[in-house]
Protein backbone atom coordinates (compact mmCIF):
# COMPACT_ATOMS: atom_id res chain seq x y z
CA UNK A 1 0.00 0.00 0.00
CA UNK A 2 1.53 3.13 -0.94
CA UNK A 3 1.82 6.29 0.66
CA UNK A 4 -1.28 7.90 -1.64
CA UNK A 5 -3.59 4.76 -1.55
CA UNK A 6 -4.45 4.85 2.33
CA UNK A 7 -5.38 7.68 5.06
CA UNK A 8 -2.38 7.82 7.16
CA UNK A 9 -3.06 7.29 11.32
CA UNK A 10 -4.18 10.37 13.08
CA UNK A 11 -2.25 11.24 16.44
CA UNK A 12 -1.82 8.69 18.77
CA UNK A 13 -3.16 5.65 16.73
CA UNK A 14 -1.63 2.44 16.27
CA UNK A 15 0.71 2.12 13.78
CA UNK A 16 2.33 5.03 13.81
CA UNK A 17 6.51 5.30 12.59
CA UNK A 18 5.51 2.68 9.49
CA UNK A 19 6.56 4.94 6.98
CA UNK A 20 4.19 4.31 3.73
CA UNK A 21 6.54 5.51 0.59
CA UNK A 22 5.08 5.69 -2.37
CA UNK A 23 7.15 4.34 -5.63
CA UNK A 24 8.54 6.84 -8.22
CA UNK A 25 6.00 5.55 -11.49
CA UNK A 26 7.66 6.32 -14.33
CA UNK A 27 5.68 8.68 -16.43
CA UNK A 28 3.97 7.47 -19.25
CA UNK A 29 4.23 7.85 -22.65
CA UNK A 30 3.62 11.11 -24.61
CA UNK A 31 0.24 10.19 -25.82
CA UNK A 32 -0.83 9.82 -22.22
CA UNK A 33 0.54 12.50 -20.49
CA UNK A 34 -1.61 14.49 -18.30
CA UNK A 35 -2.67 18.07 -19.08
CA UNK A 36 -3.98 19.92 -22.85
CA UNK A 37 -4.32 17.02 -24.96
CA UNK A 38 -4.30 17.17 -28.90
CA UNK A 39 -6.89 15.22 -31.34
CA UNK A 40 -4.39 13.91 -34.61
CA UNK A 41 -0.65 13.21 -34.50
CA UNK A 42 1.83 16.05 -33.62
CA UNK A 43 3.03 18.40 -36.82
CA UNK A 44 6.27 19.63 -37.19
CA UNK A 45 7.03 23.59 -36.79
CA UNK A 46 5.27 25.71 -39.26
CA UNK A 47 6.96 28.29 -41.03
CA UNK A 48 6.18 31.87 -41.48
CA UNK A 49 2.61 33.12 -41.71
CA UNK A 50 0.20 36.36 -41.42
CA UNK A 51 -0.59 35.95 -38.26
CA UNK A 52 0.39 38.54 -35.42
CA UNK A 53 1.56 37.24 -31.93
CA UNK A 54 -0.60 38.40 -28.83
CA UNK A 55 1.03 41.08 -26.80
CA UNK A 56 3.69 39.51 -24.33
CA UNK A 57 4.24 36.10 -27.20
CA UNK A 58 8.10 34.92 -27.17
CA UNK A 59 10.24 36.96 -28.22
CA UNK A 60 11.69 33.55 -29.50
CA UNK A 61 9.11 33.69 -32.73
CA UNK A 62 9.54 36.09 -34.67
CA UNK A 63 7.08 38.61 -35.47
CA UNK A 64 4.42 37.07 -38.47
CA UNK A 65 5.79 33.68 -37.52
CA UNK A 66 3.64 30.82 -36.37
CA UNK A 67 4.16 27.79 -34.00
CA UNK A 68 1.78 24.10 -34.94
CA UNK A 69 2.15 20.61 -33.63
CA UNK A 70 2.10 19.44 -30.13
CA UNK A 71 4.70 20.59 -27.74
CA UNK A 72 5.28 18.42 -24.82
CA UNK A 73 6.26 19.61 -21.50
CA UNK A 74 7.41 17.99 -18.19
CA UNK A 75 7.78 20.43 -15.23
CA UNK A 76 8.30 19.60 -11.24
CA UNK A 77 4.89 19.29 -9.31
CA UNK A 78 5.14 22.34 -7.75
CA UNK A 79 4.98 24.27 -11.26
CA UNK A 80 1.78 23.02 -12.19
CA UNK A 81 -0.48 26.23 -11.97
CA UNK A 82 1.98 28.18 -13.27
CA UNK A 83 2.89 25.95 -16.19
CA UNK A 84 -0.79 25.08 -17.11
CA UNK A 85 -1.46 28.94 -17.28
CA UNK A 86 1.67 29.46 -19.68
CA UNK A 87 0.75 26.87 -21.49
CA UNK A 88 -2.46 28.00 -22.47
CA UNK A 89 -0.99 31.28 -22.96
CA UNK A 90 1.07 30.19 -25.77
CA UNK A 91 -1.28 27.97 -27.38
CA UNK A 92 -3.70 31.15 -27.11
CA UNK A 93 -0.68 32.68 -29.01
CA UNK A 94 -0.15 30.09 -31.76
CA UNK A 95 -3.83 28.47 -32.22
CA UNK A 96 -2.05 25.28 -34.37
CA UNK A 97 0.14 24.65 -31.35
CA UNK A 98 -1.27 21.99 -28.64
CA UNK A 99 0.78 22.08 -25.41
CA UNK A 100 0.81 18.68 -23.30
CA UNK A 101 1.93 19.02 -19.65
CA UNK A 102 2.57 16.86 -17.13
CA UNK A 103 4.35 16.87 -14.06
CA UNK A 104 5.73 15.05 -10.77
CA UNK A 105 8.67 14.56 -8.95
CA UNK A 106 11.75 16.27 -10.57
CA UNK A 107 13.84 12.77 -10.44
CA UNK A 108 11.09 11.34 -12.43
CA UNK A 109 11.15 13.40 -14.97
CA UNK A 110 14.97 13.01 -15.62
CA UNK A 111 14.80 9.67 -15.45
CA UNK A 112 11.95 9.48 -17.98
CA UNK A 113 13.62 12.11 -19.92
CA UNK A 114 17.09 10.38 -19.99
CA UNK A 115 15.16 6.97 -21.01
CA UNK A 116 13.98 8.66 -24.27
CA UNK A 117 10.03 9.72 -23.41
CA UNK A 118 9.22 12.41 -26.57
CA UNK A 119 9.70 15.55 -24.41
CA UNK A 120 10.40 18.51 -25.41
CA UNK A 121 11.12 20.63 -22.91
CA UNK A 122 11.96 20.02 -18.87
CA UNK A 123 11.90 21.97 -15.71
CA UNK A 124 13.11 20.79 -12.65
CA UNK A 125 13.17 22.01 -8.74
CA UNK A 126 17.18 21.35 -8.98
CA UNK A 127 20.16 21.87 -10.43
CA UNK A 128 21.17 18.42 -9.13
CA UNK A 129 18.06 16.45 -11.09
CA UNK A 130 18.66 18.86 -14.13
CA UNK A 131 22.44 17.34 -14.19
CA UNK A 132 20.37 14.51 -14.13
CA UNK A 133 19.31 15.12 -17.92
CA UNK A 134 22.17 17.30 -19.22
CA UNK A 135 25.40 14.63 -18.51
CA UNK A 136 22.86 12.54 -20.67
CA UNK A 137 21.88 14.83 -23.15
CA UNK A 138 23.63 17.79 -23.47
CA UNK A 139 21.65 21.29 -23.79
CA UNK A 140 22.10 24.32 -21.77
CA UNK A 141 19.58 25.06 -19.12
CA UNK A 142 18.57 28.47 -17.85
CA UNK A 143 17.05 29.08 -14.21
CA UNK A 144 13.69 30.39 -14.25
CA UNK A 145 12.95 30.74 -10.45
CA UNK A 146 13.97 30.15 -7.19
CA UNK A 147 11.88 28.43 -4.22
CA UNK A 148 11.95 28.08 -0.62
CA UNK A 149 10.36 26.05 1.81
CA UNK A 150 7.60 26.39 4.62
CA UNK A 151 6.66 24.50 7.17
CA UNK A 152 2.88 23.50 6.53
CA UNK A 153 -0.10 22.52 8.15
CA UNK A 154 -3.74 21.92 7.81
CA UNK A 155 -5.96 24.80 8.24
CA UNK A 156 -6.74 25.75 11.94
CA UNK A 157 -3.26 23.74 12.69
CA UNK A 158 -4.68 21.41 14.53
CA UNK A 159 -1.76 20.27 15.82
CA UNK A 160 -0.64 23.01 17.69
CA UNK A 161 2.97 23.21 15.52
CA UNK A 162 4.80 25.79 15.50
CA UNK A 163 8.07 25.43 14.86
CA UNK A 164 10.81 22.55 13.02
CA UNK A 165 11.39 21.06 16.30
CA UNK A 166 7.46 19.77 16.05
CA UNK A 167 8.69 17.49 12.90
CA UNK A 168 10.66 15.59 15.79
CA UNK A 169 7.86 14.73 17.91
CA UNK A 170 6.40 10.93 17.52
CA UNK A 171 2.89 12.45 18.91
CA UNK A 172 2.39 14.48 15.80
CA UNK A 173 1.68 12.95 12.50
CA UNK A 174 4.27 14.19 9.78
CA UNK A 175 4.48 14.26 6.20
CA UNK A 176 7.35 15.02 3.84
CA UNK A 177 9.08 14.40 0.45
CA UNK A 178 10.99 11.17 -0.01
CA UNK A 179 14.84 12.11 0.14
CA UNK A 180 15.13 10.70 -4.03
CA UNK A 181 13.18 13.78 -5.05
CA UNK A 182 14.18 17.71 -4.66
CA UNK A 183 11.55 19.01 -2.01
CA UNK A 184 13.33 15.79 0.60
CA UNK A 185 16.61 16.72 -0.71
CA UNK A 186 16.36 20.63 0.16
CA UNK A 187 14.12 19.55 3.42
CA UNK A 188 16.63 17.09 4.84
CA UNK A 189 19.65 19.78 4.25
CA UNK A 190 17.14 22.77 6.20
CA UNK A 191 16.47 20.16 8.76
CA UNK A 192 20.00 19.17 9.24
CA UNK A 193 21.07 22.87 9.30
CA UNK A 194 18.57 23.35 11.88
CA UNK A 195 20.00 20.06 14.53
CA UNK A 196 16.39 18.19 13.97
CA UNK A 197 15.64 14.30 13.21
CA UNK A 198 12.34 13.97 12.11
CA UNK A 199 9.77 11.29 12.43
CA UNK A 200 7.88 11.23 9.32
CA UNK A 201 4.73 8.62 8.75
CA UNK A 202 5.11 8.84 5.59
CA UNK A 203 7.60 10.07 2.38
CA UNK A 204 5.82 10.92 -0.45
CA UNK A 205 7.15 11.16 -4.36
CA UNK A 206 6.52 14.88 -5.43
CA UNK A 207 5.34 18.32 -3.09
CA UNK A 208 1.83 18.05 -4.54
CA UNK A 209 1.67 14.89 -2.84
CA UNK A 210 2.85 16.27 0.91
CA UNK A 211 0.12 18.88 -0.03
CA UNK A 212 -2.71 16.67 -0.24
CA UNK A 213 -2.08 15.07 2.85
CA UNK A 214 -2.44 18.41 4.59
CA UNK A 215 -5.21 19.41 2.99
CA UNK A 216 -7.35 16.51 3.78
CA UNK A 217 -6.14 16.82 7.22
CA UNK A 218 -4.40 13.08 6.90
CA UNK A 219 -1.20 14.96 8.57
CA UNK A 220 -0.45 17.60 11.03
CA UNK A 221 2.71 19.29 9.34
CA UNK A 222 4.76 18.85 6.67
CA UNK A 223 7.53 20.73 4.49
CA UNK A 224 6.10 22.15 0.82
CA UNK A 225 7.15 24.45 -1.03
CA UNK A 226 6.07 28.21 -0.15
CA UNK A 227 4.38 28.38 -3.76
CA UNK A 228 1.96 25.62 -2.58
CA UNK A 229 0.87 26.92 0.04
CA UNK A 230 -0.24 29.74 -1.80
CA UNK A 231 -1.60 27.36 -4.28
CA UNK A 232 -4.14 25.80 -1.71
CA UNK A 233 -5.58 28.59 -0.80
CA UNK A 234 -7.12 28.61 2.69
CA UNK A 235 -6.67 24.92 2.97
CA UNK A 236 -3.04 24.99 4.66
CA UNK A 237 -1.07 27.57 6.82
CA UNK A 238 2.28 28.00 6.03
CA UNK A 239 5.11 28.67 8.80
CA UNK A 240 8.24 30.29 8.04
CA UNK A 241 11.39 29.15 8.91
CA UNK A 242 14.55 30.67 10.21
CA UNK A 243 16.16 32.22 7.33
CA UNK A 244 19.62 30.87 8.56
CA UNK A 245 18.91 27.31 7.92
CA UNK A 246 16.42 27.85 4.80
CA UNK A 247 17.54 26.27 2.04
CA UNK A 248 16.40 28.31 -1.56
CA UNK A 249 16.56 25.93 -4.63
CA UNK A 250 16.62 26.88 -8.02
CA UNK A 251 14.28 26.21 -10.92
CA UNK A 252 16.45 24.90 -14.50
CA UNK A 253 14.29 25.15 -17.97
CA UNK A 254 16.06 23.46 -20.96
CA UNK A 255 14.55 22.98 -24.36
CA UNK A 256 16.06 19.48 -25.28
CA UNK A 257 18.77 19.30 -27.65
CA UNK A 258 16.81 16.86 -29.69
CA UNK A 259 13.25 18.04 -28.94
CA UNK A 260 11.21 16.93 -32.02
CA UNK A 261 9.47 20.76 -31.63
CA UNK A 262 12.66 22.52 -31.51
CA UNK A 263 11.11 26.31 -32.30
CA UNK A 264 8.44 25.75 -29.90
CA UNK A 265 10.27 24.57 -27.22
CA UNK A 266 12.56 27.81 -26.89
CA UNK A 267 9.16 29.84 -27.75
CA UNK A 268 8.25 27.72 -24.48
CA UNK A 269 11.00 28.76 -22.49
CA UNK A 270 11.40 31.99 -23.68
CA UNK A 271 7.84 32.49 -22.18
CA UNK A 272 9.21 31.99 -18.89
CA UNK A 273 11.98 34.19 -18.77
CA UNK A 274 9.89 37.07 -20.26
CA UNK A 275 7.72 39.40 -18.61
CA UNK A 276 4.86 37.65 -18.43
CA UNK A 277 6.23 34.40 -17.46
CA UNK A 278 8.43 36.11 -14.58
CA UNK A 279 4.66 37.96 -13.62
CA UNK A 280 3.28 34.39 -13.64
CA UNK A 281 6.01 33.16 -11.47
CA UNK A 282 5.96 36.17 -9.36
CA UNK A 283 2.23 36.08 -8.10
CA UNK A 284 2.46 32.15 -7.28
CA UNK A 285 5.45 33.29 -5.08
CA UNK A 286 8.47 32.45 -6.62
CA UNK A 287 11.47 34.53 -6.99
CA UNK A 288 12.84 35.00 -9.72
CA UNK A 289 16.21 36.00 -11.19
Amino acid sequence: MTGRDAALPRRGSAGRGTLRTAPVALLVAALALTGCSSTGAAAPDAGPTAATPAPGASTAVPPGDTLEGTLVVLAAASLTDVVIDLAATLEAEHPGLTVRTSFGASSALATQVVSGAPADVVVTASPATMTTVTDALGGDPVVVATNQLQIAVPAGNPGGVTTLADLADPARTVALCAAEVPCGAVGAQLLAKAGVTPVPDTLEQDVRAVLTRLRLDEADAGLVYRTDVIAAGGTVEGIDVPADVQVPTDYPALALPDAPHPRAAAAFVALLRGPVGRQALEDAGFDVP
